[in-house]
């Protein structure tokens, strides 16, 4: 059944944005309201009401929360308790004695502590062979003793971890039953649910971290789905997960782990959902919000993506979205280091007290002081309350720099922007350049409510001479929300060399893992044509220590093609290939797909002819040490095609563009911005 209304919410750092889709008359309506920190569902529901009073109407609802990752972030997640074979507690202490990404050539880098101090990590009589065989039972008198001390110890949660488990999960399913009749209450997962892939010391640490997640998550979505229950909404709560589906909430509940990248993967879907009705196919997302900027690379209309990554000095197995996240947004605080240097970031103001321009207590200077300095955002209301104030951000940043010593709060500000801007582009920089990209190649898609600010320079600073600002900058994670699918991935490792790989058994896996996601999609209610399966394969050379993982294009199965396949994407990321060397599958993947509704937004409508009635001002901006009058105008009434010239800046609800000089752009029939820069 087609949904009528639907909603997205992406919670930030700063603002909670909201999209309301009315399917019936194919139109958008956007808000942002001031985020919630303390309890970010009370955000949720009052962005969802001011667009809609009576949540009564509302047929479904997608959101992106940073729920998980601030979790991470604050090291404020449950109480966790480890049960594993004997002989493995400390695995999760051992690890592989490397650093962790990114932080691998960073010298002053600090290990963080297990989540699970070694106290609460018990040992169990059991053991499975490499092939899933038993080789010791589970001693499951053993586990009394063990539910006995983790009650004592007061565990919220329980994360269970056994050897082989990825290959034989019924040593952790009957473990898991016997520790839920003696602790009701407590949150318990097994590996084999939450990574069935093999190596232990990553399965163990992503499943640690899921039941550290746990209670957090299910206490929000309890939360969020009382406040909603109460004004009125009867209908499904969907999240987005990390990697670029949304899942449901049961979903969500079980598995917070992949949950940590919420509001950045809906970005990129919404840049996705943008670039497939234009003639855009590769590009760099660029999302800048208040608190931090997620960028990302996507080559042929993909997104990169990643089976392994680092957070917070932590470990997470799983496929997500390949985002790159540097801590400089909008609410960055600008300070004065040790040996009177300019520092911006990680530091942010937030959502409280937020800027010291917004008038709600903020007394450092941020990258939004600086920009209304600058004469780059003006008085202009923010997410409906929020009116900037110029007299304020020239205070604090002309108090800082006093303190450096700068000769004016305009060359202060034009630093702080500075220093901003390169910690974007080196943020991208390292997910093009240093992979092999030539960023001048691709186009830069910058959104969030201080992409399109500064869009111009960090193109700039990188070599990119064109920009696509799309529709709803300021809102377009939420509205990403809306245009995604539900998607479920599913693993099997499946170590087999190239040479001796039989094309039956290879099939018939693929073959089942499509079987089951079927009658999973089934389930929850989507037709045989409202599904789709794609898969990948991790692979390697024979006796690398780590894989790549291959998209498998439909109906390939021969060796000699699987073959040609992972060597083409081999010198892709890394510039040469063995041709002849042996190479080896580890782990088969597949995505089920199940296709949702998504918007469908009419063509502009075009309020004005010319463009000179478009402008709504002009103000003084300062750009290179000097400063210009710039054309202020209203992005809906700029006429389609209409060709302007920098300096300008276009306002809308939600973002503002800057155009310096030596850029022109204009907006086109979809009512993106694009902009180039000039020959």
């Amino acid at each position: 059944m087609t949904h009528q209304l639907i909603a997205g919410v992406d919670v930030g750092g700063t603002f909670t944005d909201v999209v309301l889709f009315d399917a019936r008359a194919r139109s958008l309506r956007v808000t942002k309201v001031p985020s919630t920190p303390a309890n970010q569902s009370e955000g949720v529901r009052v962005g969802l009401q001011v667009l809609l009073p009576d949540l009564g109407r509302l047929d479904k609802l997608a959101h992106g929360t940073t729920v998980s990752t601030n979790t991470m972030l604050q090291a404020s997640g449950a109480r966790v308790a480890l049960v594993t074979t004997r002989g493995f507690r400390d695995v999760l202490e051992i690890g592989r004695t490397r650093r962790m990404l990114p932080s691998l050539y960073d010298t002053t880098f600090t290990r963080p502590p297990p989540l699970v101090p070694r106290p609460l990590r018990f040992e169990v009589n059991e053991r499975l062979a490499a092939d899933g065989s038993v080789l010791i039972a589970l001693d499951e008198s053993e586990l009394d003793h063990i539910a006995h001390a983790m009650r004592m110890a007061k565990a919220e949660a329980v994360a269970i971890c056994f050897l082989h488990a990825h290959i034989n999960a019924t040593h952790e399913a009957r473990a898991k039953e016997v520790l839920q009749r003696s602790l009701p209450g407590v949150w318990i997962t097994t590996s084999a649910e939450v990574v069935p892939e093999f190596r232990e010391y990553e399965r163990f640490s992503t499943t640690v971290i899921n039941a550290y997640l746990l209670p957090v998550m299910d206490h929000y979505m309890s939360s969020l789905g009382a406040r909603l229950g109460e004004a009125g909404y009867r209908g499904k709560v969907f999240t987005m997960s990390s990697g670029g589906g949304i899942m449901d909430l049961d979903a969500a509940r079980s598995m917070p782990v992949r949950t940590i990248l919420s509001g950045p993967a809906g970005g990129v879907a919404g840049a996705l959902w943008i670039a497939k009705a234009t003639d855009l196919r590769d590009f760099i997302t660029c999302d800048m919000g208040g608190t931090s900027t997620d960028v990302c690379l996507i080559e042929n209309l993909q997104a990169a993506s990643v089976s392994e990554t680092a957070f917070a000095g932590y470990p997470i197995k799983g496929r997500e979205v390949a985002i790159n996240t540097v801590g400089a947004g909008g609410g960055s605080v600008a300070y004065m280091e040790a040996g009177r240097t300019l520092q911006v970031g990680p530091r942010s103001a937030g959502a409280e007290p937020g800027p010291a321009c917004y008038g709600r207590g903020g007394t450092e200077p941020t990258v939004t002081d600086a920009n209304v300095v600058l004469g780059r955002l003006g008085p202009r209301l923010l997410g409906g309350v929020i009116r900037p104030d110029l007299q304020r951000a020239t205070v604090v940043v002309a108090a800082l720099a006093d303190q450096l010593g700068v000769a004016s709060a305009e060359e202060m500000a034009e630093g702080i922007v500075r220093i901003a801007v390169a910690q974007m582009a080196n943020a991208i920089r390292e997910i093009s350049i240093e992979r092999g990209y030539d960023p001048s190649e691709f186009v830069l898609f910058p959104f969030g409510g201080a992409g399109p600010m500064h869009a111009a320079q960090i193109a700039e600073e990188i070599g990119m001479g064109e920009i696509l600002v799309p529709i709803l900058p300021g809102n377009l994670s939420a509205l990403g929300l809306l245009a995604s699918d539900q998607r479920h991935e599913r693993v099997q490792t499946f170590m087999t060399r190239l040479s001796t790989l039989d094309r039956a058994t290879f099939s018939a896996a693929l073959d089942e893992h499509v079987r089951r996601e079927s009658a999973e999609l089934q389930q929850r209610g989507f037709a045989s044509d409202a599904m789709r399966f794609q898969h990948a394969l991790d692979m390697r050379y024979v006796r690398q220590a780590f894989e790549l993982t291959v998209e498998l294009p439909e109906g390939v199965r021969e060796p000699q093609a699987l073959r040609q396949v992972f060597l083409e994407a081999y010198t892709r990321h890394f510039g040469r290939a063995d041709a002849a060397a042996e190479i080896e599958i580890v782990n088969l993947r597949t995505t089920a797909i199940g296709l949702t509704d998504h918007p469908v937004v009419s063509p502009v409508r075009e309020a004005v002819r010319r463009l000179e009635d478009a402008a709504i001002g002009e103000r003084p901006m300062i750009s290179g040490g000097r400063s210009s009058p710039a054309i202020v105008y209203e992005r809906e009434r700029l006429p389609v095609d209409a060709m302007f010239e920098g300096p300008a800046i276009i306002e809308e609800e939600g973002a503002t563009t800057v155009v310096p000089p030596g850029w022109r752009g204009h907006r086109d029939a979809s009512g993106n911005l694009r902009l180039s820069a000039n020959p």
